[in-house]
């Protein structure tokens, strides 16, 4: 039995003063789930836990990124997150501040649930 998508959603989020791309990518993780609501688990008996949850963020600099703590702030079923290079840094010509912007991917998987693969 394979998993099968059944929602993605894209997000965008940023830090404009510490250059912190953790904060940035957690923005961006925390725009994409606005954007949903999943009745599914209310009218179905499938409990949450079977629910894979992947991540993936946009960065100018991945390595930058805790995803480990991004993965733990993840409300529901069991979560991944993973940083790639993406996203993009702006630096103030005036200050020399770099903003650090960066997207997200947000995809929930469940077990398949047609009657063929069970």
């Amino acid at each position: 039995m394979s998993d099968q998508r059944f929602i993605i959603e894209m997000g965008m989020g940023n830090d404009q003063y510490g250059m912190d791309y953790t904060k940035a990518a957690a923005r961006a993780i925390e725009d994409a789930i606005r954007h949903s609501s999943i009745p599914l688990f209310e009218a179905t008996s499938v409990p949450h836990d079977q629910m894979r949850v992947q991540v993936t963020v946009g960065v100018a600099d991945p390595s930058q990124v805790d995803c480990a703590a991004l993965a733990e702030n993840l409300p529901r079923g069991r979560a991944s997150v993973q940083a790639v290079e993406g996203g993009l840094n702006v630096t103030n010509p005036d200050t020399g501040k770099t903003l650090v912007i960066a997207t997200a991917a947000v995809e929930a998987f469940l077990p398949s649930q047609t009657a063929a693969d069970a």
